[in-house]
């Protein structure tokens, strides 16, 4: 004989628990079914269905009004932070420096030069040119 059950399932008298509900089901003639759901049920000795039916309308009672208290707060909670949430995002884009291509913001400082480039010779590109133009002169020589 099988000690679990499936939900519909015909079954002998006797008590039948379901621990995924924390059901205790009596079931008071041989043939009836057990109640459709989720789980498996099993039988269990009237001594232990005793025990059991208080304690689970205990455990029930206490955990009740707590599951109220914590969805209750949970709700407030998440109330808060959607108030809150669109300041803060908004107010951390104006804090945060714009980006742009090329550039690294570690400091949040702009660079001296700001990225641009001199334009125009400087005293580097004239010695450079002299540089050129005197290696240019030794390979004519050679």
């Amino acid at each position: 004989m099988a000690n679990t059950f499936k939900g519909g399932s015909a079954v002998q008298s006797g008590y039948y628990l379901n621990l995924s509900r924390w059901a205790i089901e009596p079931v008071a003639k041989d043939g009836e079914r057990l109640p459709q759901g989720k789980g498996e049920w099993r039988r269990i000795p009237v001594a232990l269905a005793l025990v059991l039916t208080p304690v689970l309308g205990a455990t029930f009672l206490m955990f009740m009004p707590v599951i109220g208290f914590v969805l209750l707060a949970q709700a407030v909670a998440m109330r808060a932070v959607r108030t809150f949430r669109g300041p803060a995002e908004e107010l951390a884009a104006t804090m945060s420096p714009g980006w742009q291509p090329g550039e690294a913001h570690f400091t949040g400082k702009s660079t001296e030069n700001g990225g641009v480039e001199e334009k125009g010779p400087t005293a580097g590109d004239e010695k450079l040119e002299a540089l050129e133009k005197e290696i240019e002169a030794k390979r004519r020589q050679s």
